[in-house]
């Protein structure tokens, strides 16, 4: 008896040891120093963070903390509207190139989109995951297979690379990209140390950064409005951004994972030349009913608002229907951005396209802004039945 109590003694001494160590040691082992620089107005010398005093809060509405809710989705008891387990989609086949001043563009799946225009494959946040999640067995489940299949995609010359969420930062689809095409990626700053880990070389750049890819054709890296994280102790250890690139015919803009912020990173983009094509995340903004976005994910009322002030001649809405991350039902995004386009009344269409089926934009036209839309019309155009049954 004696000898038993010893031994159970032992195992529980041990395992206070091992708790003790796993508390000193853990948070410094998933902690990671992706990058290392000078202090600016948005990097305090160990993490960046927003300069706009817009708040990066990623804390939940309600009180409800990130826990609860990620225990909710794990065990289905979070009172969340039922999404479908899948969605059909007919996969393209895009041409190898599009050239001279036409763009193609084919929604391949949440921020992930195949932009063809000037001679050149562009692709964003390329995520062919099963699940956005750490190891690819964590995480919400994909509910719509990619719009086009991998081997079906042309040779990739560009990747844009906007933060290091496991939504948007994807290391095997980066890793398969690298060993089949070589593409130039391009980030912001520490997310190449995140990429590096999948053995793939990247070029990162801060916000105001441009990087040459062809003659009259440039990746600029763009501020908005967000955080990053891997491991939850490395929070903010590399930059967010959005991107512009130059092409013919007018510019694309891809804004990234974002919140509203100051709205003027807006402003920033369309002073690099026409916008011919915005796309613009519309999803994973409502975690309590009726809420409209949170500090670090707009909704549609803010990408019409994003979308007004860069005068951009096309929007599309993404990072909606592909994964489930918040609380709003599969079809509120896209009925959301309709009803609020019909209130606001922009000259040029921000709206949402299947995944898989290509879409020819036109060259940027009148890049005149609108004038602003009073927000207490706005909320009042929009309390109807309709609007307030989505959920």
């Amino acid at each position: 008896m004696m000898r038993a109590l010893k031994w159970v003694g032992t195992v529980l001494l041990w395992l206070v040891i091992a708790l003790c160590l796993a508390v000193t040691i853990v948070p410094r082992f998933l902690d990671r120093i992706y990058y290392e620089g000078a202090v600016s107005d948005h990097f305090d010398g160990a993490r960046f963070f927003n300069p706009d005093d817009a708040g990066d809060d990623n804390r939940l509405p309600g009180g409800r903390s990130r826990g609860s809710f990620i225990w909710g989705q794990a065990t289905g008891q979070d009172g969340r509207p039922d999404w479908p387990s899948s969605v059909p989609v007919a996969q393209a086949k895009p041409p190898a190139r599009v050239m001279g001043d036409d763009m193609l563009v084919t929604w391949i799946g949440h921020a992930t989109v195949l932009v063809q225009a000037g001679g050149l494959n562009i692709l964003t946040d390329p995520i062919y995951a099963e699940r956005a999640g750490p190891f690819g067995i964590f995480g919400p489940q994909r509910v719509t297979r990619p719009g086009v299949a991998f081997d079906d995609l042309p040779k990739i010359d560009v990747v844009l690379v906007s933060h290091n969420h496991y939504d948007h930062l994807d290391k095997p689809t980066l890793r398969k990209l690298w060993e089949r095409d070589r593409p130039r990626i391009v980030t912001s700053l520490g997310n190449d140390s995140v990429i590096a880990q999948a053995g793939v070389p990247s070029t990162a750049v801060d916000w105001g950064g441009r990087v040459s890819i062809a003659p009259g054709i440039d990746v600029i890296v763009n501020r908005n409005h967000h955080w990053g994280s891997r491991w939850f102790a490395d929070r903010n250890r590399a930059l967010w951004s959005s991107f512009v690139v130059t092409l013919p015919g007018g510019n694309l803009f891809f804004a990234g994972d974002t919140g509203a912020g100051d709205y003027r990173w807006a402003d920033e983009a369309r002073a690099y030349g026409p916008i011919r094509l915005a796309l613009m995340p519309i999803g994973a903004f409502r975690f309590v009913p009726g809420q409209m976005g949170t500090a670090t994910h707009i909704g549609p009322v803010d990408a019409v608002e994003l979308f007004r002030r860069m005068g951009a001649s096309r929007g599309i809405g993404i990072h909606w229907g592909t994964y489930r991350l918040s609380a709003e039902a599969y079809d509120t995004p896209p009925r959301l951005l309709d009803a609020v386009t019909a209130c606001v009344g922009l000259p040029n269409p921000i709206d949402t396209v299947a995944i898989g089926v290509p879409q020819r934009i036109a060259e940027a036209g009148d890049q005149s802004i609108a004038p602003p839309t009073d927000r207490d019309a706005l909320r009042a155009c929009l309390d109807t039945d309709a609007v307030r049954a989505m959920r």
